[in-house]
């Protein structure tokens, strides 16, 4: 292919082999109007599962910035057919140019948002942390300051041929590209990280399906992005001129490390059903609201520690902050190891008869007591139950009912329950007798 000389006024063509190299009518168009078919059904798959969820009061703004993805892939296939079309056009060129770098940036903040999720679903404390929110703010924020830099230098390269100031351009395309590369793969260490660290309280879990399938699904899309981004940053440090272009200058690599693993990033997210895996309630800003429902939210200690009783409001099906507050199992088996579990039977915490024909289990059924009372609460824990400490107020008609046979196993019923040693048990034995 002949290269005309360069005009007389900017803008100017690079003099440098570029990734991809100059479009073509006969390679180009053809395979750019294939992946525009394809992004175009992707955005129109996203834009329709937000519409839906959103009829449904279920919203997941990350369907929209996947349409916003493919509808800026959409706008730089577009751009380089232009530009096939007409070589001589500057302008398009550095349009191509700058929606091709500039679209991948989307899918890396929304991989390092889902990554901001797990974080703070496997460690809340330190996830919500306003330390670590701050760190993800200053990271979305230089995202945004690298694509200005991006855009500015390759805008600014195309319009002087001064060397220095090209030199200064290239430089800034090169730590842009780098630090790029940084960030996509950035997910990768700190899902691994945060997989590692032992926990100390329960998974705040979001969404639906298995958290390894969330776990999975994130590391294998960043890695795709990583090697994207790092084959781009890795070719721009080997200069090549325009006549001599390297094996990584080519249309093949060109296609395939740019729209080929975005677009498969999408598709997998899209038929994953991403929108149901990593969506969160609306208004999470604290440990244990992912888990929760919205009722908890907003609650006070007191009121919350209320619900360890009466159980979680609503009828959501979702955990409440008092369940997520306990600690895990294991932190559990670890920090109790010593600590004695009731053999009460369940139907003690019920006020239903028991089922039986005979008189003895109705009239066992009838006397049940409740779990705690004020009065049992400031009973000192070292006093055993007795017979005579059970009832503190006169028995009603219901509980006289009760056989003197039957005192003594609720006498150790209650023991068993609140932990009384067996020294106690004995002495109270010896005292009934």
């Amino acid at each position: 292919m002949a290269f005309k000389p360069q005009p007389q006024g900017p803008p100017y063509l690079p003099q440098t082999a570029v990734l991809g190299g100059h479009p073509t009518v006969d390679l180009d168009v053809p395979v750019s109007a294939v992946f525009l078919c394809l992004f175009t059904a992707g955005a129109a798959f996203n834009m329709i599962v937000f519409q839906i969820n959103l009829r449904h009061g279920y919203k997941f703004l990350f369907s929209v910035l996947l349409f916003g993805f493919c509808m800026a892939r959409i706008l730089a296939l577009a751009t380089r057919i232009a530009w096939a079309t007409d070589p001589e056009d500057v302008n398009v060129a550095i349009a191509s140019q700058i929606f091709t770098a500039a679209g991948v940036m989307l899918l890396f903040v929304t991989n390092l948002i889902f990554t901001q999720r797990i974080i703070r679903a496997y460690h809340p404390f330190f996830g919500w942390n306003p330390a670590a929110s701050r760190l993800f703010k200053v990271l979305f924020l230089s995202i945004v300051a690298i694509l200005i830099a991006v855009v500015t230098a390759t805008v600014h390269s195309f319009f002087t041929l001064d060397p220095d100031a090209r030199r200064t351009d290239r430089d800034i395309q090169l730590f842009c590209g780098t630090y790029l590369a940084v960030v996509a793969f950035l997910p990768i260490p700190l899902l691994v990280v945060a997989a590692l660290i032992p926990r100390r309280t329960r998974i705040d879990k979001f969404g639906q399906g298995h958290f390894s399938t969330k776990f999975a699904l994130l590391t294998f899309t960043a890695m795709l992005l990583a090697t994207g981004a790092v084959f781009r940053a890795t070719t721009a440090y080997y200069s090549r001129p325009i006549r001599n272009p390297a094996w990584f200058h080519s249309k093949a690599c060109y296609y395939c490390f740019n729209f080929g693993i975005e677009l498969l990033v999408v598709y997998i997210y899209a038929l994953s059903r991403f929108d149901k895996r990593f969506h969160v309630p609306d208004g999470s800003s604290a440990p244990g609201h992912y888990s929760c429902s919205e009722d908890d939210r907003g609650m006070t200690t007191p009121e919350r520690s209320s619900q360890r009783t009466t159980g979680p409001r609503g009828s959501t099906g979702m955990n409440s902050l008092a369940d997520f507050e306990k600690p895990s199992a294991a932190y559990l088996y670890n920090s109790n190891k010593d600590s004695r579990r009731s053999s009460v039977p369940t139907y003690l915490y019920s006020n239903k008869r028991a089922s039986g024909s005979s008189e003895k289990s109705k009239r066992r059924s009838i006397g049940i007591l409740p779990m705690t009372t004020k009065k049992s609460a400031e009973r000192p824990r070292s006093a055993p139950w007795s017979v005579t400490s059970i009832h503190e107020e006169p028995p009603s008609d219901t509980q006289s009912l009760i056989m003197e046979e039957d005192m003594e196993w609720v006498a150790r019923a209650m023991r068993e329950l609140y932990g009384d040693d067996d020294e106690a048990e004995s002495s109270h034995g010896a005292e009934a007798t």
